[in-house]
């Protein structure tokens, strides 16, 4: 009995030695109630953080795409025509592109847009049938087209359905240097005047 009873009064000092110790620990680490609470840490970083939250509304206005520049544009009935690039390139030729926006209540299937010669007659709906015009030195120039007579140009596979607006893009041969400037024609479109840029 006397063993149990020392055996029991070890096992409840023990314990009461541990959850002292426990106790002491515990406010030894909560520190005083005089300590104020460090704002220049929590400052720095809540300034760091709207800092890098303007510099990311920066970045953000600086890769938003600008506006569009339309070069030249030509209507006929329901069928809008904007050209936003005449780029000279190196390689001897020059590239036209731009949009076309049908604000009619049908489908557009550029069928006059094809143009008449024999070799252009499998691409239909498409921008074949256009043409640059250097007015200086009253020279025409067809789209360019592959050995098998496919123009180096947009075919709008489908059509443009009402309300929608499609990008296009042709390719001609490139008129003398000091030709700066040039008149493109498709189908029954009036003519568009166009300031020629060189590419890189």
């Amino acid at each position: 009995m006397n063993i149990r009873r020392t055996m029991k009064g070890r096992t409840v000092l023990t314990a009461v030695a541990i959850t002292t110790g426990l106790v002491l620990t515990v406010a030894g680490c909560g520190g005083g109630g005089d300590d104020k609470p460090d704002n220049s840490a929590s400052s720095s970083s809540s300034s760091k953080n709207d800092d890098d939250g303007k510099d990311k509304d920066k970045d953000k206005e600086s890769q938003a795409p600008g506006e569009t520049t339309v070069l030249a544009e030509s209507k006929q009935g329901d069928i809008s025509l904007a050209i936003t690039s005449a780029v000279r390139d190196s390689g001897g030729f020059v590239t036209v592109s731009g949009t076309v926006t049908n604000s009619g209540s049908r489908l557009w299937v550029a069928a006059d847009w094809r143009g008449d010669e024999n070799e252009l007659r499998q691409n239909a709906s498409s921008v074949a049938g256009a043409s640059l015009v250097d007015q200086t030195s009253k020279k025409k120039y067809l789209i360019l087209r592959d050995t098998e007579g496919r123009c180096l140009c947009t075919r709008f596979v489908g059509g443009v359905k009402s309300g929608e607006t499609a990008e296009w893009f042709a390719q001609f041969p490139a008129p003398p240097e000091d030709t700066t400037k040039v008149s493109f024609q498709v189908g029954s479109m009036p003519p568009a005047a166009v300031e020629l840029s060189e590419g890189e």
